[in-house]
């Protein structure tokens, strides 16, 4: 069992992220962005995946990467999770950089590890590693033709990887063959958009078998990896909910000191510290290519999504009247907590898989 602890070199990157959004990423600027026309901070993502780097932290260096792995791209996304930012780093760094290393398609590989681009897999957001959606769209020699509804993370980005009928494709999202048409989505961080290919050209970078393998692996790839950012979605709202219950007073006293306030703060802490746990065998097991990191991948989201949500919840709770209203950060952590519940598969979904792949009997049949 590799060493599931934060080592130095990750921690030092913590901080540098963590500096770099509290610097440039508040959470009044979130809110505000979350309400307006323009939800995705493009200076954010130039920040974030140029300067600092973190776009090529999973790309080697003979490709203009950093050459690091995904245990570091994990740790980017508990921060990105505890600030709600607003970038496709899920989208970009973790899945479509994980579908083109198993293309090995290096020059896209460079450009996306240097910020210079950025990608998004056109599946729908609810798509799971298990099984993979059919594909809808339609290959005539180098044009594609078909519509992707539901797709996280694409509105900003400069490419498109679709999976079609021959084969997985890159796409120029401001072609003038698509269409992306924003969708009114809970997570306002991270809305969805509904894609139309009307003859668009692409570039094939995956055939058959290897194509198909490109796409599965870049779905077991985002679900290992939204659970380190729904670690630290919970995190957040741990952290906050404590620091709210210490100076808040009621009757005299503070919050906090009542006993039901501290058991149900008790078990938060107790249900992260687990769910960092299995995130990071998840994302360890992802780094080093093991073989059971579809297993790892689907416990990580059977567990991990609901602790973000009941941290969620907790924190919109506990904290009153406040919690409940618009100028309050909280909902956007539930917003997310509960969009991040059925990205990549449901738990349910997640839990059938392991059951599938530990051996385990399904559930008996219905009447």
């Amino acid at each position: 069992m590799t060493d599931l602890l934060y080592d130095d070199a990750e921690e030092a990157l913590r901080a540098s992220v963590r500096a770099l959004l509290t610097a440039h990423a508040p959470l009044d600027r979130t809110l505000a962005r979350a309400d307006g026309d323009e939800p995705y901070d493009k200076g954010l993502w130039t920040r974030l995946a140029g300067r600092l780097g973190a776009a090529g932290l999973a790309v080697p260096e003979e490709h203009g990467g950093a050459g690091a792995g995904f245990r570091e791209v994990a740790v980017v996304l508990e921060e990105l999770g505890r600030a709600v930012a607003p970038v496709p780093y899920l989208g970009s760094a973790a899945v479509a950089t994980r579908a083109l290393l198993r293309c090995d398609d290096t020059a896209l590989l460079g450009q996306l590890a240097a910020g210079q681009r950025a990608a998004a897999l056109a599946v729908p957001v609810a798509a799971g590693p298990d099984a993979p959606p059919p594909a809808v769209v339609v290959a005539d020699g180098p044009v594609l033709s078909g519509t992707v509804t539901g797709v996280a993370d694409a509105l900003p980005v400069e490419v498109l990887l679709v999976p079609a009928d021959d084969g997985l494709y890159a796409v120029g999202a401001d072609d003038p063959g698509v269409r992306m048409t924003p969708v009114v989505s809970l997570d306002g961080t991270r809305p969805l958009a509904d894609i139309v290919l009307t003859r668009a050209p692409g570039r094939r970078i995956a055939t058959g078998e290897a194509a198909t393998r490109a796409v599965t692996d870049a779905l077991v790839a985002g679900a290992a990896l939204l659970a380190s950012e729904q670690v630290g979605v919970a995190q957040w709202c741990l952290d906050t909910t404590v620091e709210y219950v210490r100076l808040r007073h009621q009757f005299g006293r503070p919050v906090g000191s009542f006993q039901a306030v501290k058991h149900r703060l008790a078990d938060t802490w107790v249900e992260i510290s687990e769910a960092r746990a299995v995130a990071r065998h998840a994302a360890d097991r992802l780094a080093t290519d093991h073989p059971e990191t579809a297993l790892a991948a689907s416990l990580a989201q059977a567990h991990c999504a609901a602790v973000a949500v009941r941290a969620a919840e907790t924190c919109v709770q506990l904290h009153g009247g406040v919690g409940f209203t618009w100028e309050h950060p909280a909902h956007l952590y539930l917003k997310r907590a509960k969009s991040g519940a059925v990205a990549f598969g449901t738990a349910d979904r997640h839990r059938g898989v392991l059951a599938r792949l530990a051996g385990l009997p399904g559930p008996p049949p219905g009447p």
